[in-house]
């Protein structure tokens, strides 16, 4: 796991960086979707966590749900198009689990692909994704350390 600037960048995912979500393929192909280290530091703490509903479709670039802080409400970005199959009920019942585990409890939604092999291939894993983040933290004046 790689530390940029202060936030985590686990090498096991894929980014879509510049929208600061992430992507983890599970075993029976789905894919895992939540927000970065960095994008939880951003939001602060987050209150209010409101995913959308399992067998909705979802395009790559849309939203899946939103987040609330106490100073902002925005969307979760999907980096890949599907169908959601689970909302994290856990993350959604206590949503400060973005900002204490944003890559372990703190998941937003699982999603059955569409395309996983041809999205995945526009996203960044390991060390690419680690130099992204690192590039688009000095570009955004971003310091959590």
């Amino acid at each position: 796991m790689a530390i940029v600037r202060g936030c985590t960048i686990p090498e096991d995912r894929y980014y879509w960086v510049e929208k600061h979500v992430w992507a983890l393929p599970e075993a029976d192909g789905t894919v895992k979707i939540g927000i970065t280290d960095a994008a939880q530091r951003l939001a602060k703490g987050i209150v209010n966590a409101t995913p959308k509903e399992a067998g909705r479709t979802v395009q790559k670039g849309k939203s899946v749900g939103t987040l609330e802080s106490g100073k902002w409400v925005g969307p979760v970005t999907s980096p890949i198009s599907g169908e959601i199959v689970e909302v994290n009920e856990v993350m959604k019942a206590n949503p400060s689990l973005i900002n204490s585990d944003p890559y372990g409890q703190g998941w937003f939604v699982r999603i059955r692909p569409s395309d996983w092999a041809g999205e995945s291939a526009t996203l960044l894993t390991g060390e690419a994704a680690v130099e992204a983040y690192r590039k688009v933290m000095e570009e955004q004046n971003l310091n959590f350390e």
